[in-house]
């Protein structure tokens, strides 16, 4: 069974153990979508390190219809925020590829962005001294629901162990609004939602993953497949040893 109670305070705790050993002194920097992985991760930094150490990010390209989630977020939690709208650098990108002859494919259209973005919070970090927070959920690494070098990248990672109904738990125990809790997981990028794009729902997910347990034949092996597939996102880069 899920202790919310305890785990926010063992992240809490593990939290202050990093920034003593690899920052003391140091801000954390979140990306904050709106979402509620961004939104608990934020949190458990505010709570850990105190809400003037943690620098939220807001990142929009062009207009962002739901922005107003991540507002209310840094506004809830009194922690420094800023906006870098990332519509101009992605733009001028894939026109820079377009001017080399080179047509960007469906995934590139979808994980450029992300990657950008990453970059921006390392400028953030690089300007305010700061720690990037990764801001991913186990379920999402199981199934490799995340961008090699966009938002699977971070310094520290906070919520890697914890699926997305544990994620929920810890809002709800972080007293985080139901409206950002439970708001139907995104990627901001794709225009659809995470389960959309998976093809089987979080729910079915987290209990393969908890209980070893999904009873439909075919989504379990969409899963195993998407996890074999996906394993290079979690391991170091691949080395030639002499």
């Amino acid at each position: 069974m899920f202790n919310a109670q305890k785990v926010k305070t063992d992240i809490i705790n593990w939290i202050r153990a990093f920034f003593n050993d690899y920052g003391p002194g140091c801000n954390a920097v979140v990306g904050v979508s709106g979402g509620k992985d961004s939104s608990v991760t934020a949190a458990l930094c505010a709570e850990a390190l105190g809400s003037d150490r943690v620098v939220g990010v807001l990142m929009p390209r062009g207009e962002q219809y739901d922005i107003d989630f991540s507002r209310e977020v840094v506004n809830r939690l009194k922690i420094k925020n800023c906006v870098v709208n990332i519509k101009d650098p992605v733009d001028a990108l894939f026109a820079s590829l377009n001017a080399a002859g080179l047509t960007p494919s469906r995934q590139a259209l979808v994980n450029t962005p992300a990657r950008i973005r990453m970059s921006v919070l390392y400028a953030v970090a690089a300007t305010v001294n700061g720690r990037v927070a990764n801001t991913c959920n186990l379920s999402e690494d199981w199934v490799g629901y995340a961008t090699k070098f966009g938002d699977g990248a971070g310094d520290f990672a906070p919520l890697a162990r914890v699926t997305v109904a544990e994620v929920r738990a810890l809002g709800r125990e972080l007293s985080l609004p139901a409206n950002i809790v439970d708001k139907v997981p995104e990627d901001g990028l794709s225009g659809k939602s995470d389960e959309e794009n998976l093809g089987f729902t979080y729910a079915v997910l987290d209990r393969y993953i908890r209980e070893g347990i999904c009873e439909d034949a075919a989504t379990k092996e969409r899963i195993d497949r998407l996890r074999e597939a996906n394993l290079h996102k979690l391991r170091l880069m691949p080395c030639f040893e002499l």
